[in-house]
């Protein structure tokens, strides 16, 4: 007998059955959803190339960090560090902190997100009708060893999405985005995308679908392109062109989901074969372009995407290349009515609207340039 006495061995085997029975919960949960549609647009001044948005919106959370907090739960499960009774944390204001409260109101466990005490009633609202607890700080930079403080006093676990988000995902199968991706991509006329263009928040997705196209054998490149007030694009230059990377923080991103002070351990630069540095008021065009011509509001995250999507199609263009290129809708614009479909916002925030939404009309339409984006790639040679 391995266990001290009777009640270690009862504790062990309750502790395994409660573990199981949480999985499968989260598996069947996962066996009701359908997977999220893949939205073509088309875009006439580029003939030979096509564009398709992977909606991630009609995930039942609304965002593309429902497939994380999957992840982030079934990784904490399989390593024991959740059993009956754990109080979940997670250092999180908006989509990530939404989606692990519905898991965790899923397992019974309570949650709780560790957020800046400026998050706008309408991420805390949605926190807490999935069953979450919000507790607000006055730092932002103090949001980590908060949870971490509140993990160890209540016994329970702190997620910690920006370390765990590129190990936590199934990279090789179990339906995470990149395989969806490319089998809902196979009756189309360029079956294998030339490009995947995403954003980094934790850098899970860039990893993922990286990872995934070298194991399948995909000659599929991924963008990602960053915000303005991030660091993950002045990283990876310095790790492209061998020097060191910066240690001063960057701003705190006006893109909500996306965009960091400093790099997180799950941005994985092997990944990434290319950067783009995209200014917020061309995000913000951007998403305002992908509103009216898909019908239906988007977030900020989406319109920085395809300002990489308009980069990559125009240097196809130009090399005469065709070919797919695909992309994340992240969430829904729902989130933002008080921020990015708000006038008054843009104002307070100095944000110019009407040049902006110019640049990206007259790129989409194949008619005009965009900015200097200060593309990067680890495949340059100096």
């Amino acid at each position: 007998m391995p266990f001290i006495d009777e009640s270690s061995h009862l504790a062990c085997c309750g502790h395994h059955t409660w573990t199981s029975a949480a999985i499968r919960r989260i598996e069947a949960d996962f066996n009701r959803s359908a997977d999220t549609h893949l939205i073509p647009l088309a875009l006439p001044g580029f003939p030979g190339v096509d564009v398709y948005f992977k909606d991630e919106s009609s995930h039942p959370t609304g965002s593309l960090k429902h497939r994380l907090a999957r992840s982030l739960f079934l990784y904490s499960l399989a390593n024991g560090w959740l059993h009956a009774g754990s109080t979940v944390v997670e250092a999180s204001s908006g989509s990530t902190a939404v989606s692990e409260a519905y898991f965790a109101r899923l397992l019974g466990l309570p949650f709780v997100a560790v957020m800046p005490a400026s998050t706008s009633p309408e991420k805390i609202a949605a926190i807490e009708f999935h069953g979450g607890r919000c507790h607000l700080v006055r730092d932002a930079g103090d949001i980590a060893a908060e949870s971490v403080r509140l993990a160890r006093e209540s016994g329970g676990h702190f997620m910690d999405q920006f370390t765990y988000a590129e190990r936590a995902t199934d990279w090789r199968a179990n339906n995470n985005i990149a395989e969806s991706i490319f089998r809902q991509m196979e009756q189309e006329p360029h079956p294998v995308p030339a490009w995947v263009v995403c954003s980094a928040g934790t850098g899970g997705t860039s990893a993922t679908i990286g990872r995934y196209a070298s194991y399948r054998g995909f000659a599929t490149r991924v963008l990602c392109a960053d915000p303005q007030h991030s660091a993950f694009h002045a990283h990876y230059a310095a790790l492209a062109q061998r020097r060191p990377s910066p240690q001063a923080p960057a701003p705190a991103s006006r893109i909500e989901g996306i965009g960091r002070p400093l790099p997180e351990p799950s941005f994985i630069a092997g990944c990434v074969d290319a950067m783009v540095k995209v200014p917020d008021s061309l995000s913000l065009a951007a998403m305002r372009y992908v509103n009216r011509r898909l019908g239906r509001r988007v977030g900020g995250s989406t319109g920085t995407n395809f300002v990489g999507v308009l980069r990559v199609a125009q240097s196809m263009r130009a090399r005469g290349e065709s070919g797919s290129i695909v992309t994340i809708l992240c969430d829904g614009g729902e989130r933002y009515a008080h921020s990015y479909y708000n006038p008054d916002w843009y104002a307070a925030e100095g944000i110019e609207l009407d040049d902006a939404d110019r640049v990206i009309a007259a790129a989409a339409d194949g008619d005009g340039a965009l900015p200097d984006l200060l593309p990067v790639s680890r495949h340059e040679r100096g």
